[in-house]
């Protein structure tokens, strides 16, 4: 499985803006490895970092990409889900009975619920909501996406064991074929080797590692 460090910085000194511009985000690794095995075209880039505190585990998402695709029809999960955004997958064993579902777009709408095998899914099932933080900004060129998830949550669905979580990290990307039809990029951190796009399999998951305190 790949591996991702996540690197402890001090207790409540991280402030999220939705820039990603807090200069303690240069203490993280940069992940930049990401791949779209069912598109012949290579994704443009992304930069992933995360970091954690002791009390949250921050992540922070920038897409480089100047045509965003947001269904503004409403704010559902239907609106959602047809939009560009960003994901995080964490579950709780290889069985992924149950996991855990994070969809993030550009403003920053969420999408989250609980989910099990073949794709059961739970959308009455939300993250506690004084132990989300999500912020965002749109730019010319990119969009970054900025998350804080409590350490005490993560805990309670009993995602950390020996300081090492087991996560997906995603992008989709929407792009116009023609008259305002548009097609999903599926782009991973990890490569699940299927014949079709699916994230939802034991095989896209890594694991991101807490760092000593």
């Amino acid at each position: 499985m790949k591996n991702y460090n996540v690197n402890c910085i001090k207790r409540d000194t991280l402030i999220l803006t939705g820039k990603g511009d807090d200069p303690l985000w240069n203490k993280a690794e940069l992940l930049t490895v990401f791949v779209s095995p069912w598109d012949i075209k290579k994704p443009k880039k992304i930069e992933f970092k995360a970091m954690w505190d002791t009390k949250n585990l921050f992540f922070c998402f920038t897409i480089f990409d100047n045509v965003i695709h947001i269904d503004k029809t409403d704010n559902s999960f239907e609106s959602i889900g047809n939009s560009d955004r960003v994901e995080l997958f964490f579950r709780t064993s290889a069985s992924l009975n149950p996991y855990y579902c994070l969809e993030i777009d550009p403003t920053p709408r969420i999408m989250d619920f609980k989910a099990y095998p073949n794709k059961n899914f739970n959308f009455e099932w939300n993250w506690p909501i004084n132990d989300l933080t999500v912020k965002s900004q749109i730019n010319s060129n990119n969009f970054t996406v900025e998350i804080a998830i409590s350490i005490k949550s993560l805990n309670s669905l009993n995602l950390i064991k020996e300081n090492k979580i087991e996560a997906g990290i995603f992008r989709v990307k929407y792009k116009e074929l023609e008259n305002l039809i548009f097609e999903p990029t599926w782009i991973s951190w990890v490569n699940p080797n299927t014949e079709n796009p699916n994230f939802h399999t034991p095989e896209s998951f890594g694991v991101l590692n807490l760092k000593e305190c």
